[in-house]
């Protein structure tokens, strides 16, 4: 099932911030990725292949605080 997902990021600052959690992200099977910019990404989630959590931990995981909001 795909559900539609913005993610809240904390600590994002820059465009480095931006390239590096959108390489996070795209490493996450299940990911079709939108749009990621200074405090949020927006991304479908295909639910079969991954989780929201760990769509999140994969941000926390390179020092961010990631939030999801369901849409």
């Amino acid at each position: 099932m795909q559900e539609k997902l913005t993610l809240s990021v904390e600590g994002m600052h820059c465009g480095a911030c931006v390239r590096r959690v959108t390489a996070a992200l795209q490493g996450v099977k299940g990911v079709d990725l939108g749009v990621v910019k200074v405090g949020s990404a927006q991304m479908i989630l295909n639910s079969d292949q991954a989780s929201v959590e760990e769509v999140s931990a994969a941000v926390n995981q390179i020092g961010f605080s990631a939030r999801i909001e369901r849409e």
